[in-house]
């Protein structure tokens, strides 16, 4: 890379403070030339992208998926590439792109430069990499706090989970895919994937992949909700088809409306309301990823 790279840690995530210095350090011992994006919260981000247009040969991201999603208009006005240092609570991205969780390894892949083209998914005009969900994950937004991220990491995805699903229920949901037959279910939640994981490990489809130019849908339509703890194991190996109480469906183009407006989530922040219009852009942003065949 001829032109530096500009750093954005979010300071505010799990690991963004206290490994800083190890982040910086990692980029001199590879000779990596980088800039420190001067910013104040993460809501600037966007702002110091824009501003580096021109100046950088890509923009590097400490955080977690919440972090990266503020971050995708920005990248997608000034055309630079994307490098992630996995430094939340769940990582998903990172996960799906097979990024190393070890931050020295995830440095020496932004120096290689190795780039893969990655769909994006859109819900109402707002851009997601993982996933856009209404129902149980709205509750478990709302239930899990910054501070519970940063005392119990993962662990406390489970926490919130186990108080939202008591209170969390059934909605009515009618759903098109790509101008299809109109279906109508009742759901404890509908999710809708654009990557292959989300929710801190779980699986949006056993086959789906972040370039594979499609979105995956399921509706989650158990009677009971303590009937979710049989399904734990489809939904973390994303085998969903094969399991009462789970509907699963693939397209393009999804319209999705419920009777009272409900919240969506993108990428773990709630960020829109139904009637919702799910869309995927396909080979939308150049992503820094491992070589292929690489450990």
């Amino acid at each position: 890379m001829n032109l530096p790279i500009l750093l954005l840690i979010n300071l505010y995530s799990k690991q963004g403070l206290a490994r800083f210095g190890e982040v910086v350090a990692n980029f001199n011992d590879l000779d990596v030339k980088y800039i420190i994006g001067q910013v104040r919260k993460v809501e600037d981000f966007a702002q110091c992208i824009r501003r580096y247009r021109g100046k950088v040969s890509a923009v590097v991201i400490g955080g977690g998926d919440g972090t990266l999603n503020v971050a995708i208009d920005a990248l997608l006005e000034t055309g630079l590439p994307l490098g992630i240092l996995p430094l939340g609570t769940a990582n998903d991205l990172a996960r799906t792109l097979k990024i190393p969780t070890d931050l020295a390894a995830a440095c020496a892949v932004i120096a290689r430069g190795n780039q893969q083209a990655i769909d994006l998914g859109r819900v109402n005009g707002k851009y997601f990499f993982n996933v856009a969900s209404c129902g149980l994950s709205v509750r478990i937004t709302q239930e899990l706090s910054g501070a519970s991220k940063q005392r119990f990491g993962v662990v406390a995805y489970a926490l919130a989970a186990l108080r939202a699903i008591v209170m969390v229920e059934r909605f009515t949901a009618t759903i098109q895919i790509d101008g299809g037959e109109v279906i109508t279910r009742k759901s404890l939640q509908i999710a809708v994937g654009n990557g292959r994981y989300y929710g801190g490990g779980l699986t949006v489809a056993s086959d789906a992949a972040i370039d594979d130019q499609r979105l995956d849908l399921y509706s989650l339509e158990i009677p009971h909700w303590w009937h979710i703890f049989f399904l734990l194991p489809a939904l973390r190996s994303g085998h969903l088809g094969e399991h009462i109480g789970i509907a699963h469906w693939s397209g393009q183009r999804i319209q999705l409306w419920t009777r009272h407006p409900k919240r969506v989530n993108t990428d773990g922040e709630i960020t829109t309301r139904t009637p919702a219009l799910f869309e995927i852009y396909p080979r939308a942003l150049q992503v820094l990823v491992p070589e292929p065949g690489a450990s």
